[in-house]
């Protein structure tokens, strides 16, 4: 069963490349491509794809704001965004994950890249640009000064290990080959850890990480 992808860019060409590139990919499939913030949450609303890949800077709703629409706190049922975009400006990217997002890429990161990061998106992973992952996450956590919540049961040594690799950035197969543990077991410890940190995806897991303090 395909990956069901709709892709959101105000500018024609990209939004064509961007829906080109994935077509030819095996397993995924561009079912609705917008030209601006609100209608791609229309789409994806009325389509309720596996995966939405948008833009940030776009008119009227930007990126960011249809990434809390459609992923945000409030949201019931959240979709899986990646966010793709020309700018590796920090303040945007942190606004995108807080907003929701799984996932963060440079318009330059190639097909394979952007492929990797819509079936992790779609599999409950988050690949976030390689180059500002630990940079972006450790800058904000220590120019924010912020008081995360308390885990509502003390984390195991293996869930901490689990929650330094989540919080590097690494995908669950990264993770059971590091650990040498079962992807299966890999999963049962992301999960115990967003319920322990009420944590809604892995991004989060890896914001709360850096935010109380943990070096990695």
């Amino acid at each position: 069963m395909s990956v069901r992808v709709v892709v959101a860019d105000d500018q024609e060409i990209v939004r064509t490349g961007l829906t080109m590139i994935l077509d030819a990919q095996p397993g995924i499939e561009v079912v609705g491509a917008a030209a601006d913030g609100r209608r791609a949450v229309e789409l994806a609303r009325r389509l309720r794809p596996d995966v939405c890949l948008f833009d940030i800077r776009m008119p009227g709703v930007d990126g960011i704001e249809a990434t809390r629409l459609l992923a945000g706190p409030d949201v019931d049922d959240p979709l899986a965004v990646v966010v793709i975009t020309t700018f590796d400006l920090d303040e945007y990217v942190y606004a995108a994950l807080r907003a929701g997002a799984v996932g963060f890429l440079l318009k330059d990161a190639g097909p394979a890249l952007l492929t990797q990061a819509v079936h992790a998106a779609a599999d409950g992973d988050a690949l976030i640009a390689p180059s500002i992952t630990a940079r972006l996450l450790r800058t904000f956590a220590a120019a924010e000064p912020a008081s995360p919540a308390q885990p509502v049961e003390p984390l195991t040594d293996r869930e901490e290990q689990v929650l330094a690799t989540v919080a590097r950035g690494r995908t669950n197969s990264e993770i059971a080959a590091e650990l040498h543990i079962t992807l299966s077991t890999v999963k049962t410890h992301v999960a115990s850890l967003m319920a322990k940190l009420g944590a809604r995806n892995r991004v989060e897991i890896a914001l709360w990480a850096y935010e109380t303090g943990r070096k990695y």
